[in-house]
């Protein structure tokens, strides 16, 4: 009956719009009311008890990192080596796009952010070379989503925490994965480009000089990925710590390096950490004391035996978490779905034999897709909105990627090799 109330609350409160930390505190206050087997106090220890972890301050440290980059003018230095790769391919700066947002991934490890960095600067950009708007608002919005599970990806550390799972293995298996979504819609762009005739003629080669030249700029950019996963992978520092040597290497980039980044840009690089970090801690402290009344009322138990019950293969099991997390992801943010339906899962891939790594690179892969789809979809309003295109137009040239999305996470889920090759050859 109390979880029956609780669930209706927190649908109800969905509906009026209510932002998610504060409609999951309300219904969890709600079930209170119906038990007396615990105080109102537990709530607010439930709350507290889920951001007091030390794993947790990786995402600050990520977060500031990724902020602070932005500020340094590693984007533009970035940006001018992905234009250099992909000179010469058909629809090159739809490739940059591409491209882009796979170097970026290791760096902002957020999937809004850099929707948003790559709808102010590109999306202009392949209007005045004869792109739609709305294909390059779709793309934009698209490609962001190689950047949960690219390391340090602000997603794989929240399922590590919650699945209590390596976070070092996590960033170990998203790397092949990011590259096969990266090398996917690079070909659906490439056979886009030429259907459409756009940047289809003869470019003049690129110099070894001029490549080199790019490739400097931003090599100090791209060492970032390779010194976090390198530092966990030996043992030289955890998660937690590599989040705050990252700070510290966009500090030593910005200030010392580049020497781009002033002391205003660095205030207010320091505020907008703040106010991003504060609303995922919120978001997981208020899914924390959610999930515990969802474990108290024993639901993942329920539903493992549900699964086991009518499920009878591990493939059949993707495929129906697939279409659940689809339709889940239309309605609920990533980072709560992570925090909420983390626990619900675990006891169901251990029925199945499922490894918990590669399980968590298909998950966030899935419930990144909803980020796309009405009702909900922060991405694809976030670009709508930066780009000024309708929701309508958006939908028309999204399909496609939706597709690509869907196959790439069917992919990953009945090739486990592609997740799991790097972890098991270097863990």
């Amino acid at each position: 009956m109390a979880l029956t109330v609780v669930m209706c609350v927190l649908l109800l409160l969905f509906i009026l719009n209510v932002p998610i930390a504060f409609a999951l505190i309300v219904s969890t206050a709600v079930y209170f009311l119906f038990t007396d087997a615990f105080s109102s106090t537990v709530l607010i220890q439930r709350l507290v008890g889920g951001v007091e972890s030390v794993p947790l301050l990786a995402i600050v440290f990520f977060v500031a990192a990724g902020i602070l980059m932005n500020y340094t003018g590693i984007t533009s230095r970035m940006l001018r080596f992905a234009q250099v790769l992909t000179n010469r391919l058909p629809g090159s700066l739809a490739q940059v796009n591409v491209v882009l947002s796979t170097l970026m991934g290791g760096l902002s490890g957020s999937n809004v952010a850099d929707a948003a960095m790559q709808s102010k600067v590109l999306v202009p950009e392949m209007e005045k070379k004869g792109y739609s708007r709305a294909f390059a608002t779709a793309l934009t919005a698209s490609t962001s989503l190689i950047t949960p599970i690219i390391p340090p990806g602000i997603a794989l550390i929240m399922y590590g925490y919650v699945g209590n799972v390596s976070i070092g293995s996590l960033f170990l298996a998203g790397v092949l994965p990011g590259v096969v979504l990266c090398l996917s819609f690079m070909i659906y762009v490439h056979f886009y480009a030429k259907k459409h005739k756009l940047e289809t003629e003869n470019k003049e080669k690129v110099t070894k000089k001029i490549f080199f030249f790019t490739f400097k700029d931003a090599i100090l950019a791209l060492l970032l990925p390779i010194i976090i996963i390198g530092g966990i992978r030996f043992g030289v520092f955890s998660a937690t710590e590599a989040g705050a040597i990252a700070v510290f290497y966009a500090l030593f980039l910005g200030l010392v390096i580049y020497r781009e980044m002033k002391m205003k840009q660095l205030v207010k690089a320091l505020i907008e950490t703040v106010h991003t970090a504060a609303s995922i801690l919120v978001i997981i402290a208020a899914g924390s004391a959610f999930a515990w009344v969802l474990t108290l009322e024993q639901v993942p138990q329920r539903m493992t035996e549900f699964m086991v019950n009518h499920v009878s293969s591990p493939f059949m099991f993707f495929i129906v978490v697939l279409v659940f997390l689809l339709i889940v992801g239309m309605f609920i943010e990533g980072n709560v779905s992570i925090i909420i339906l983390t626990p619900l899962f675990m006891p169901m891939i251990q029925q199945y034999g499922i490894d918990p790594v590669h399980f968590g690179i298909f998950f966030i892969v899935c419930i990144s897709i909803g980020t796309l789809t009405p009702p909900l979809g922060t991405i694809m309003y976030t670009t709508c909105s930066i780009t000024g295109t309708k929701v309508e137009e958006f939908i028309k040239y999204s399909w496609p990627f939706l597709l690509i999305l869907i196959l790439a996470a069917l992919l990953l889920a009945f090739v486990p090799s592609i997740s799991l090759w790097l972890p098991s050859i270097l863990n």
